[in-house]
């Protein structure tokens, strides 16, 4: 019952997987799996929950998904099965992603990032943050419950933390066969907190993707001190595709490719340079913070 969706699956693997190579060997493993019966006598969430076992089983991809979608997905003609206005709405429901930003006494800055969501809808929100805490003397940028989002917007944010023109990343996409550099904006509005003060980045074993690339583009520049645990390790960026009805698949069709190290952080992730649990790493860097901006 379950064969057209693997279908549909393997061929959009075919398609659009960064890795064609492995993007087989997954293939294999799911019809596998599918003439075996495991995919048998199961509603679409237990489905989606098996095949995504099977789709990671190869080589650890944490991108790499089938995902259960309540709503239905709609038939757009479009292979990509994302919605930009459902997208819009529940993103300034989350306050795209700014879960907090204040000033904490000391004159220390404290930026929760929880969603790096577009910048095309989300730049407003991040140069609000980014301007209420460039006075501030240090600045401690919570990625602890980060599940990831643009680089258009990490490029945003990191624009504020450099004051030279600094090359941060570059994503390779399989499907158009190219690289696209990110770098620092020429230009932001407002303030910047700027290149020399100090900038603390709490991680956790959940910071994913985006907010793994914020931590290692500061990390790789020599411009923060990462507290907290070693990053979940998800450095391939995709698109969704329509599945069935109630079904859609998560394929990374590209990958992080460092300027400085020539390589990324997928399957290892980032490793802070001060390791603690990550409850305890907001009141290592404050202390570091407000040592800091006392002396």
């Amino acid at each position: 019952m379950r064969e057209p969706e693997i279908e549909i699956l393997c061929s959009q693997l075919a398609s659009y997987y960064v890795f064609p190579d492995t993007a087989n060997e997954i293939a294999k493993v799911v019809r596998a799996r599918l003439d075996e019966g495991a995919y048998s006598d199961v509603d679409d969430e237990e489905f989606a929950a098996r095949v995504t076992a099977d789709l990671q089983s190869v080589n650890g991809d944490k991108h790499l998904r089938l995902l259960h979608s309540a709503e239905e997905v709609p038939e757009t003609g479009q292979e990509s099965a994302w919605d930009p206005v459902a997208y819009k709405m529940e993103a300034e429901l989350d306050a795209f992603g700014v879960y907090k930003v204040e000033r904490l006494e000391g004159n220390v800055g404290l930026l929760e990032i929880r969603l790096l969501h577009d910048a095309e809808i989300a730049t407003p929100a991040y140069v609000a943050a980014m301007n209420l805490i460039a006075h501030t003397d240090a600045l401690i940028l919570d990625l602890r419950e980060n599940r990831g989002g643009d680089p258009h917007t990490v490029a945003l944010i990191c624009s504020y933390l450099f004051d030279e023109p600094v090359h941060l990343n570059d994503i390779y996409n399989r499907p158009e066969d190219s690289t696209h550099q990110f770098w620092t904006l020429p230009h932001v509005p407002g303030p910047k907190f700027g290149g020399t003060k100090p900038v603390y980045v709490l991680t956790s074993a959940r910071t994913f993707s985006g907010g793994e690339e914020l931590s290692y583009n500061l990390q790789q520049n020599e411009r923060a001190t990462l507290i907290g645990e070693t990053t979940r390790g998800g450095a391939h960026p995709g698109d969704r595709y329509r599945v069935g009805p109630h079904l859609k698949s998560s394929i990374p069709n590209g990958r992080a490719v460092n300027p400085i190290s020539g390589t990324n952080w997928e399957g290892v992730g980032v490793v802070p340079h001060i390791e603690v649990p990550a409850e305890e790493a907001f009141e290592v860097a404050y202390e570091k913070a407000t040592s800091n901006s006392s002396n």
